[in-house]
């Protein structure tokens, strides 16, 4: 999910991946690998670790490179490279491959520094911080071509949407729905994804919020966690950046934003809907898509990965979802199922 720039504590002696990158690392004599400290923790089963470049390379690559662990079993490092090169091709700063043991999960990467988004992003900068995000997904949507990435289809959409009733509703509320309340559910569901399987298809980062987006002086923003990307619909990274989990925005400054991001987008001959009004429902509806799979994934992190300090933002993805669903016909019966599980739901749903 995102890129947590934030330190954990990892033994090398009970830990055989970190001794075999250190091993791979040696052999490329770019760091010293003494150095390795690390850089991030992950929402996935990826790993950073930030090393100090050799003083002969520092001119050429900087006083820092990355170097990722991804476990080849469980992440696809070949996608991971393929996406860094449709979005560097499109001109969007991202780090650049210095070294890679594929086979082993391993790359060694630019250092796109320690700031991202989150950090950094208030009243003051957001409006600029933001229109340098939206230049960038411009950018990618631009350079967009079917048949490169997989597609975001029916069955994508709904699996993606189903973690909600499976880890919030049954695992978090501890709750089983009735045959009914899932009918009502099904047909919320199936709103939602006729809506955003109409929508018009480009490229799409599938993460493109502050905790993936690095501020730089130069080439705002870096752009983090992109091996996820898909051919799907128009306004996802939109609403992934202006509806996001982690820092939330009054909705008239939202509507500017994205009222900007749709002139900008017509400009250049991205194919958004050509109805403002339109156009902001497709938003609405696609960020209600996220927000219902982000309430399941906050929770499966919990309780399957031990992973308990996403579900803090667990009250921010509901509020987005209330309020969406309260302004739709077809999605009202989903503000009442909640009020329902609300009712039934045990005082303290979580525990750290």
């Amino acid at each position: 999910m995102s890129s947590l720039y934030q330190n954990s504590p990892t033994s090398a002696g009970q830990d055989a991946r970190l001794q075999q990158l250190t091993e791979w690392l040696g052999t490329t004599g770019l760091v010293e690998v003494g150095t390795g400290r690390p850089a991030s923790s992950d929402a996935s089963f990826r790993r950073y670790f930030r090393y100090d470049v050799v003083p002969a390379m520092r001119d050429k690559l900087g006083a820092t490179l990355v170097a990722m662990d991804a476990p080849p079993e469980r992440e696809n490092v070949p996608a991971f490279i393929h996406v860094q090169g449709l979005l560097m091709e499109a001109g969007v700063t991202v780090p650049a491959i210095v070294a890679q043991k594929v086979e082993s999960g391993f790359l060694l990467l630019s250092d796109l520094g320690v700031t991202t988004y989150l950090q950094r992003l208030d009243s003051d900068n957001a409006a600029f911080m933001y229109s340098d995000a939206v230049d960038a997904l411009l950018k990618f949507q631009l350079a967009s071509q079917p048949g490169k990435l997989p597609e975001f289809d029916r069955a994508f959409v709904l699996r993606e949407m189903n973690l909600f009733p499976e880890w919030y509703i049954q695992r978090h509320l501890g709750v089983t729905l009735s045959a009914q309340q899932q009918e009502t559910l099904d047909k919320v569901f199936e709103a939602i994804t006729a809506n955003v399987l109409a929508q018009q298809q480009v490229y799409m980062h599938r993460d493109f919020h502050s905790r993936n987006l690095m501020w730089l002086e130069h080439g705002n923003p870096g752009v983090l966690d992109f091996q996820d990307a898909v051919y799907g619909p128009v306004t996802y990274d939109l609403a992934s950046l202006l509806r996001d989990a982690y820092i939330q925005w009054d909705e008239e400054i939202v509507l500017d934003w994205v009222v900007r991001y749709w002139q900008s987008a017509k400009g250049v001959g991205l194919p958004v809907n050509p109805d403002i009004d339109a156009f902001y429902r497709d938003f609405e509806f696609m960020a209600l898509q996220r927000h219902l799979k982000i309430l399941g994934i906050f929770c499966r992190l919990n309780y399957r990965d031990s992973k308990p300090i996403y579900m803090g933002d667990l009250p921010t993805v509901m509020d987005y979802v209330r309020r969406t669903a309260n302004r739709y016909t077809e999605l009202k019966p989903l503000l009442r199922l909640l009020d329902a599980l609300e009712d039934k739901a045990p005082a303290v749903g979580y525990t750290f």
